[in-house]
């Protein structure tokens, strides 16, 4: 299951979210999403989590609850939707 996870501190590393996840189950992987120029993380990540019920599990265990001094949301992620295309002109 991928798992979204909102209001992260700008500390965060991939590393962390490995750990505070992983204390649920198996985490095949952990990402902070970055600014691609600056590499300043966004606030948000992804987890990815293979067993539903321990990713269901660490969605109820984290929402809400600080991680580095703030309160992050969790959820299952959504499917990203497709954007239109700017024209180049």
């Amino acid at each position: 299951m991928n798992i979204y996870v909102g209001n992260l501190a700008y500390g965060v590393t991939d590393a962390d979210l490995r750990e505070a996840f992983g204390a649920s189950g198996e985490v095949s992987s952990a990402t902070v999403i970055t600014d691609k120029f600056s590499g300043q993380s966004k606030g948000f990540g992804f987890v990815e989590m293979p067993n539903a019920a321990e990713a269901n599990a660490a969605i109820r265990a984290l929402n809400e609850k600080p991680l580095k001094g703030r309160n992050i949301r969790v959820n299952e992620a959504k499917p990203r939707e497709e954007r239109p295309r700017r024209n180049a002109w």
